[in-house]
């Protein structure tokens, strides 16, 4: 008999590898100095590992170390790379009001941009397919007025789709507008190359490291420049006062060491997990449909809309499983998920879906058995027929 949950909601969080745990734990107790006490060997030592921690980080996505700022997460990463362009920019008299993303961003990025009309920018917010994916020509259209920067999501929260960032960016070079990408969730699953994008935001705890910690990458050549959001210190090059978590980014920087490593096998082996759930999921609930593209999508992700249950139903009706309704960051919220809306999902159908997240150590057996869990909770749920 299992002792705790089977947990499918990797897409909310990971679990901490207890590699990165065991690198982590000297930094809080024998190695404790601050990283900015450079006059002594304890600040030394721990300003030593902050930058080795840079330097993994930069290498997990084909960065320069000097363009890696530590943040406390990707929701501060967001707000500084686009709060910060459009500010800085503003200072500088550039006459550029359009800040473009699209509808399936993840609320930080969606709010981030929606504050800045205040600042007298013009916030556009771009439709979706129904795949989920943003179409080139879409955004191409709308780079037809002046505009400072495109914010697009490298692999969106709720449904796992990729969309082709680089195809993209280069799209708004040619319009002469910055890039920046949201890649909290394809940090660590999917192959990244900093090539061509100007800014790009990662968090911790998806990839299994811990939380609390996250990065801003920031192109140095040619160069972009960002108004801090914080006054204080002047650490992280003046873009992010406050003294550094040592042991969180000794943490964030094994966890990108490790992902380097094993990306490529941790992917095989979560895609046949993955599909073999679909599988087994198809034969106990006919008329399951997948939200958001099959094809451009990571490996561990299935959005799913049941034929006949509601979601939060089901959830309750298996308590020993833990998935979710969408988005950690929205769902204590009642009303449906403006994603699944934005795939011209119905509020029928956006009720009765389920995000299952699908992580490093996920075993076949869970999968079985989380597959046996959500056929007895349909049969017990399903809404009767009119």
């Amino acid at each position: 008999m299992r002792n705790r949950p089977i947990y499918l909601d990797n897409q909310a969080t990971t679990p901490c590898d207890p590699r990165v745990i065991a690198a982590m734990l000297p930094w809080f107790t024998e190695f404790f100095g601050n990283p900015h006490s450079a006059e002594h060997v304890m600040g030394q030592q721990a300003e030593a590992a902050v930058e080795a921690a840079r330097a993994e980080v930069a290498a997990l996505i084909g960065a320069d170390v000097r363009e890696i700022v530590f943040t406390s997460g990707a929701t501060e990463s967001n707000n500084i790379a686009i709060k910060g362009a459009a500010r800085f920019a503003a200072r500088m008299g550039d006459p550029r009001k359009r800040i473009i993303t699209i509808a399936t961003e993840h609320k930080c990025v969606l709010e981030s941009v929606a504050d800045l009309a205040d600042d007298g920018f013009e916030p556009v917010v771009l439709p979706v397919g129904r795949d989920g994916l943003l179409d080139p020509e879409v955004l191409r259209d709308a780079l037809a007025a002046p505009t400072l920067l495109v914010s697009v999501m490298a692999v969106n929260n709720e449904i796992g789709v990729i969309q082709d960032i680089h195809a993209l960016a280069a799209i708004a070079r040619e319009a002469g507008a910055l890039f920046h990408t949201d890649a909290a969730q394809a940090t660590g699953k999917i192959a990244l190359d900093v090539a061509g994008i100007d800014l790009l935001s990662i968090s911790g705890h998806k990839l299994y490291g811990p939380k609390g910690v996250g990065a801003l990458y920031v192109r140095r050549r040619p160069r972009v420049r960002i108004a801090p959001l914080f006054s204080g210190g002047g650490q992280e090059r003046g873009l992010r006062s406050g003294t550094l978590p040592t042991p969180l980014i000794v943490g964030l920087g094994e966890a990108c060491l490790l992902a380097a490593a094993e990306m490529a096998a941790d992917t095989v082996r979560i895609g046949a997990l993955r599909d073999r759930m679909l599988t087994g999921l198809n034969a106990a609930i006919p008329g399951i449909t997948i939200n958001g593209s099959v094809g451009a999508r990571i490996a561990g992700n299935l959005n799913l809309t049941f034929p006949g249950a509601d979601a939060i139903g089901l959830m309750a009706a298996m308590p020993e499983l833990c998935v979710s309704t969408g988005s950690a960051c929205s769902s204590a919220e009642v009303e449906p998920s403006y994603v699944l809306r934005a795939l011209g999902l119905s509020d029928d159908q956006a009720g009765r879906t389920l995000r299952v997240g699908i992580g490093r150590f996920t075993s076949a057996a869970e999968i079985d058995a989380a597959v046996a869990l959500f056929a007895r909770a349909h049969a017990t749920v399903t809404r009767p027929e009119p």
